[in-house]
């Protein structure tokens, strides 16, 4: 079953991650379409990043429309700079609206955030990397990591997962994990130097795809078609994340330009969705 379910309804294009939305915890999880906002073309029209030449006032206005949506004040909306990473960052009050309004105040250099505090909006933003969600519920800890092929290569979700455990005592087998929509296998072509660095994993062996066609196909001439979401479930499940922890969706990005935005189909000039967590307040 899809983990993300489009909310029908005006306002911003939601996708919710319905298993762990919790009125009971205060819980919320999901992602962004790329419906219901005020970007102009080509970031129409829910975009929700700066660093993509749209217009600062409809991109601020974007975000506070998807906070309220979400039952968040737009001061509790927290991001980093992106830079295709491992770096992760622990979120507390003092570091809760970082990034809303300009990208100088954003956490620097920082593709995964973590956060044991109530009342702060986790986010990070894409247009076909694979949005990354952890959740510990018995020690009240949420995260977000952002894994293009460079960070899921650089085994940030793992790394998400040592944070969790060494800062805040989180058990592996505790741990919540789920994969949402970007990029899938049918449109995601790489060529021999993404496909070493994905050798070096040690998932499977290059060259020897028996047991391995989940990871990708190999199109001939130096091309392949990856799949980053089961890469980055099997290095969860290495981790040590149960398998029926984790969720994991059937949305491609790219397929579905309708609904996201996609770097790859778009040609390189679009919007980015956010991924987003964050407990409310009770």
């Amino acid at each position: 079953m899809e983990p993300f379910i489009k909310q029908e309804g005006p306002g911003p294009s939601l996708f919710m991650l319905t298993a762990w939305n919790e009125e009971r915890t205060g819980l919320t999880a999901g992602f962004s379409g790329r419906e219901g906002g005020e970007s102009k073309a080509p970031y129409d029209s829910l975009n929700l990043a700066l660093h993509v030449d749209d217009d600062l006032e409809d991109v601020i206005a974007n975000r506070k429309k998807t906070a309220e949506k979400l039952g968040f004040s737009f001061d509790a909306w927290t991001c980093g700079e992106q830079i295709h990473g491992s770096r992760i960052a622990i979120i507390g009050s003092k570091e809760r609206g970082s990034g809303r309004l300009n990208r100088q105040s954003a956490i620097p250099d920082t593709d995964g955030l973590l956060t044991n505090t109530p009342g702060v909006l986790l986010t990070s933003f894409y247009a076909d990397c694979v949005p990354l969600y952890f959740w510990d519920p018995v020690h009240h800890v949420v995260g977000l990591a952002h894994a293009g092929w460079k960070g899921t290569t650089a085994e940030i979700a793992s790394r998400m997962i040592d944070h969790m455990t060494e800062q805040f005592g989180s058990r592996v087998e505790e741990i919540r994990t789920a994969i949402g929509p970007s990029i899938g296998q049918c449109c995601y072509e790489v060529d021999d130097k993404v496909m070493s660095k994905v050798s070096d994993l040690g998932l499977f062996v290059r060259g020897n795809n028996k047991g391995a066609d989940s990871f990708y196909t190999d199109k001939g001439n130096g091309k392949y078609m990856l799949n980053l979401k089961e890469i980055n479930r099997h290095i969860m499940i290495k981790a040590g994340i149960l398998t029926d922890h984790i969720e994991c969706t059937l949305w491609c990005t790219s397929c579905r330009n309708d609904l996201f935005f996609s770097y790859r189909k778009d040609g390189g000039t679009t919007g980015r969705m956010a991924s987003w967590i964050g407990m409310r307040k009770r």
